[in-house]
């Protein structure tokens, strides 16, 4: 796996978990909420069946964290949010080929460098890498150095890129579960007509220092 493949993949993770947060910023559920400060019982009913009434229960972010931590997706269905799982596991599956591809070149390189330090008759493993344009000779001999090098290189680079498919396995983890946790949050968030924001010009009062200065008053009503 090259430099630009990995930027591909981690730019389609990062991609991925943006237009989730930016979907979900534009389809906040809308409910509406009574509130009362007092209680009337002109219906007849007793304080007693009042305060037995049971209560409306919430939309738990706890729960939807647990269910994220135990299988990644589970979360976003408590949430109803089901569009989700299959970009969730399309991420996933890509850190999951990116860190078998960088492992087994890891392994394949990592033999290759070992059995040329030997040079055992026997394990030659590096002989199914030598460029089509050199001979087993030619690396053992005036190319020694410079092939000993390039497999060092190469060995290095798949374990970089090994250990860096493991982090963004991690932190795709890591965001599937604060995707659901906000989700959950924001599951009975109340956007109602109720809520409203006002702009108008206004004149402000002079100072010692200025005149009459016009300005902008910003009203949240909610």
């Amino acid at each position: 796996m090259d430099f630009t493949l990995w930027r591909t993949i981690v730019k389609t993770t990062l991609a991925m978990f943006l237009l989730m947060v930016g979907v979900e910023a534009q389809n906040l559920r809308a409910q509406e909420t009574e509130k009362t400060d007092t209680v009337s019982l002109s219906d007849g009913r007793t304080m007693q069946d009042v305060f037995s009434d049971k209560e409306e229960k919430l939309h738990s972010p706890h729960k939807a964290t647990f269910y994220s931590a135990i299988l990644p997706g589970l979360g976003q269905a408590y949430n109803e949010k089901y569009w989700k799982i299959p970009i969730i596991y399309g991420v996933i599956g890509s850190m999951v080929y990116a860190i078998h591809f960088n492992s087994t070149n890891y392994t394949k390189y990592k033999n290759a460098y070992r059995d040329f330090l030997i040079r055992d008759p026997g394990n030659k493993s590096y002989v199914d890498i030598i460029p089509p344009t050199l001979t087993v000779e030619q690396v053992e001999g005036q190319y020694a150095d410079w092939f000993q090098r390039a497999l060092e290189n190469k060995r290095e680079y798949y374990r970089r890129y090994r250990d860096l498919s493991y982090i963004g396995m991690a932190a795709i983890y890591v965001l599937n579960m604060i995707d659901a946790t906000v989700d959950a949050h924001f599951y009975d968030f109340d956007v109602s007509d109720d809520l409203s924001m006002k702009v108008r010009p206004v004149i402000m009062d002079p100072t010692p220092y200025s005149s009459n200065n016009l300005g902008i008053r910003l009203s949240l009503n909610f």
